[in-house]
């Protein structure tokens, strides 16, 4: 079975808890909180997806989304409008 590093967890987790603590105005325990229990960080965590080879910006576009619209697919990165 294969598994994302540690290492590489953490450096979204690193990235990503500010960001979203900043954009929601919440404490950073409250958002890594948020995160963990996230599909996103499901999707990240799963290694079939390889969303580990995306930026954090995609990944946060997807948690944005997922918070937004209830959907973390809903990312225009996922979408492709993004691109455009």
């Amino acid at each position: 079975m294969n598994r994302i590093s540690s290492d590489m967890l953490y450096f979204f987790d690193s990235w990503l808890i500010p960001k979203i603590s900043e954009e929601y105005k919440i404490s950073e325990e409250t958002a890594m909180k948020n995160f963990i229990y996230s599909e996103t960080y499901n999707m990240l965590f799963d290694y079939s997806t390889k969303l580990f080879i995306e930026s954090p910006l995609v990944i946060f576009d997807m948690y944005k989304a997922e918070k937004e619209k209830g959907n973390p697919r809903e990312s225009s990165y996922i979408k492709g409008d993004a691109y455009v």
